[in-house]
């Protein structure tokens, strides 16, 4: 499912248009990228739990040329 499909369905299932339900979708996004960025951990019950781990770079290497890159 993409998200085209996923507001389709919001759609129907709230009784909303599609543009409505598309702006409620994009505001979920939108807060739950914020409090992420914030450091802040999303729980919905019965759905999932989100948050930001920081991770340290690791180091790769170009294909073409074996440099290593970070």
């Amino acid at each position: 499912m993409n998200k085209s499909d996923l507001v389709a369905k919001i759609a129907v299932g709230a009784e909303l248009t599609k543009v409505q339900a598309e702006k409620a979708l994009n505001q979920f996004i939108a807060e739950t990228i914020a409090a992420l960025k914030a450091g802040d951990k999303i729980t919905l019950v019965g759905f999932g739990t989100f948050s930001a781990v920081a991770r340290a770079a690791r180091t790769g290497r170009n294909p073409q040329t074996g440099k290593a890159i970070k």
